[in-house]
């Protein structure tokens, strides 16, 4: 029970990674607000759906939260969304949505969140390897999670001495429903698609969704309690190619 009396907020909720965090935080102990379009399948103590890409809806909502729970300990900024193709094919919806949902809803929410940590806390951004290293025909993904990197970094060292640290996991491929829907959109078979994937890792697999959700409450809890500013990689041995 690493949670037990903690108030958490997690955004892109209803997601592959989303669901396996919120259930896990529950089961350790925690009261946890969740977001998403729509969250009504899920078990959570306080649903807020809404709309990242409305700045208003983001700059309220770690109030709305901690007024929901009674405070706020942790923030997982988990929401994201994959655009691909290169930057002569995107156009400025997409650029828009990316940008929005990747790298400005975080931004809110951690200055709205910050404020409410008075006795300290734990933020988690979900960054990606690509973001460190990028890999072809993504530069508006890319170009997002190189940002959310950065603000990570930034705000570990700003906001050290009050006691928040701000940590991010950076990911490389998830099987989760976004990557399978990726591959049906170029016309893949999902299965074989990550079969070919699955081959490409040294460690035989790429990560499910609890792989990574084991990291960010890792750096959500005291265990991490040494660790801010840090980008963790959970990439089964593969580089980004």
């Amino acid at each position: 029970m690493r949670f037990a009396g903690q108030k958490a907020l997690v955004t892109g909720a209803a997601g592959g990674i989303g669901q396996a965090l919120v259930a896990s935080l529950l089961a350790e102990g925690a009261a946890v607000a969740v977001t998403d379009r729509d969250t009504r399948s899920l078990t959570a103590t306080a649903h807020l759906d809404g709309d990242l890409l409305d700045p208003a809806f983001c700059d309220a909502l770690p109030a709305r939260a901690a007024k929901a729970l009674g405070g706020l300990d942790i923030l997982c900024n988990n929401a994201g969304v994959i655009t691909r193709g290169k930057i002569t094919d995107t156009t400025d919806a997409d650029y828009a949505l990316t940008m929005g949902v990747n790298v400005e809803a975080p931004f809110r929410l951690c200055r709205a969140a910050i404020p409410l940590m008075s006795n300290g806390g734990a933020i988690v951004n979900t960054a990606s390897c690509w973001g460190l290293r990028p890999g072809p025909d993504h530069p508006l993904y890319v170009m997002s999670k190189a940002a959310i990197a950065s603000l990570t970094q930034c705000l570990g060292r700003d906001h050290a001495h009050q006691g928040i640290r701000v940590n991010a996991v950076c990911p490389n491929e998830v099987n989760t429903p976004m990557i399978r829907t990726g591959f049906e959109i170029r016309g893949l078979d999902p299965d074989d698609a990550i079969a070919d994937l699955n081959a490409s890792v040294p460690l035989g697999r790429i990560a499910e969704p609890q792989d990574i959700v084991d990291v960010i409450l890792f750096l959500a809890s005291d265990a991490a309690r040494y660790m801010t500013g840090s980008l963790v990689e959970v990439n089964g041995g593969k580089p980004v190619i």
